[in-house]
């Protein structure tokens, strides 16, 4: 480890052992500073809303003008929250090349040949079921719906795929950090997702301001909020693995099974960036990505995402998906985001000249789909599974197939009175 990349790691493991309760109480502290000197701006407005529109998000930009007014005609601390608010709901600027792509993504490149098969192949339920690799079923009275268990050879390679993932970016001087799953509802707002509405992916813990984590990207956020960095340490690059918590979940056919879950395992990649370089990083985190599954041997395509396609936080998200011969299309695995100062304005994340910083986010392995693109990608006609050479050294076996395991159990009814038996 060179000098610098060693005070870049004592900088994270002294900010990680700080207490807690300072670090919270600094975060609840935090007021939002938004770019009011551009969003209040009159001559800005038709682009604002231009912007609104073609994100399809929500927020006003007049309504903001008309509480700017109010504000300083009376200075109300009232009117003063409901312009904060306000300004928390206007999405992030979109980067202009995105601008021209309409509401398709571009396509980028391909990665590796796709898969040709002398048989037909099986989707992954299938495959699961020939091998007893995974539950789903009858998990309603006891874990909900949505659930799973992995059993055997597929719980073995979740644990692979996290290693190999793990293993590759530290090959790119990222330092391993273990997160909180529970973080203030504040943090996840100020990373820019809602936790209030009908249509919001957040679980509440009852009665608290704590929420599940949706993503690693929430708590590694907050991990830095509140802090000045030294310029001449950016990036600063973690990755953390976690289990992420959704609430809302697909009913469509193409999203059955664990393509769309509520818990679930992800390898995250996060970064801080000085506020010059969140476009190299991306581009970085774009290119890691593209060679984990390269390596894996994965046909995948690599898309750059339309304005109608990008959260609220993004700039420019770029998204790859991977060829699933079991459901003869394409299906998401893997995505990286620019956010440039829209977190860090919320969170108060600051480069040593007094810049916000920027920060770049991007998934490494998140394992249902993986799971999913690996064995459709890789299954034989007698429906084992020949796993990649890459995964190997993280298996006991190269081969997955039906071995004596964990048998299936059946639902049984829940006794109303042990006292009685």
């Amino acid at each position: 480890m060179n000098g610098v990349k060693k005070l870049q790691f004592l900088v994270i493991s002294r900010r990680f052992f700080a207490t807690t309760s300072r670090h919270l109480k600094k975060l609840s502290e935090t007021v939002p500073e938004f770019n009011k000197t551009y969003l209040l701006n009159p001559a800005n407005t038709a682009e604002i809303s231009d912007n609104i529109t073609r994100r399809k998000g929500v927020g006003d930009i007049n309504k903001i003008h008309e509480l700017a007014r109010k504000l300083s005609e009376s200075n109300n601390p009232g009117v003063y929250q409901q312009l904060q608010e306000e300004l928390g709901k206007i999405p992030n600027n979109t980067h202009p090349d995105v601008i021209e792509y309409g509401e398709e993504p571009k396509v980028l490149e391909y990665i590796n040949e796709k898969k040709e098969f002398s048989f037909p192949a099986q989707p992954f339920a299938e495959l699961c079921k020939r091998n007893n690799l995974l539950r789903m079923g009858n998990l309603g009275n006891f874990s909900g719906h949505k659930s799973y268990y992995l059993l055997g050879d597929l719980a073995e390679l979740e644990q692979a795929l996290l290693q190999y993932s793990v293993d590759r970016l530290s090959r790119h001087n990222f330092e391993l950090i273990t997160v909180p799953d529970i973080v203030p509802a504040q943090v996840i707002e100020g990373c820019g997702f809602s936790t209030t509405g009908d249509r919001n992916q957040v679980y509440k813990l009852t009665e608290s301001p704590l929420c599940l984590s949706g993503t690693s990207e929430m708590a590694l956020a907050a991990y830095f909020s509140g802090e000045i960095h030294p310029e001449d340490l950016l990036p600063l690059k973690v990755m953390a693995v976690s289990r992420c918590y959704r609430a809302e979940v697909s009913g469509t056919q193409e999203e059955r099974g664990i393509y769309r879950v509520h818990q679930f395992s992800k390898v995250e990649m996060f970064g801080v960036s000085h506020p010059d370089k969140s476009d190299d990083l991306l581009e970085e985190f774009k290119n890691i990505q593209v060679d984990l599954f390269r390596e894996l041997g994965l046909h995948c395509q690599i898309l750059d995402m339309p304005a109608v396609e990008l959260g609220a936080p993004a700039y420019r998200k770029y998204d790859i998906e991977a060829h699933l011969p079991g459901r003869g299309g394409y299906g998401e695995i893997s995505s990286c985001s620019n956010c440039t100062d829209f977190q860090t304005r919320r969170l108060s994340i600051k480069t040593s000249s007094g810049k916000f910083a920027h920060t770049v986010n991007g998934t490494a392995c998140a394992i249902p789909r993986m799971l999913i693109a690996i064995l459709e990608s890789f299954q034989n006609a007698n429906g084992t599974i020949t796993l990649p050479e890459a995964l190997h050294p993280y298996m006991r076996s190269p081969v997955i197939g039906r071995r004596q395991g964990i048998p299936h159990t059946k639902l049984v009814k829940r006794i109303e009175n042990p006292d009685l038996f």
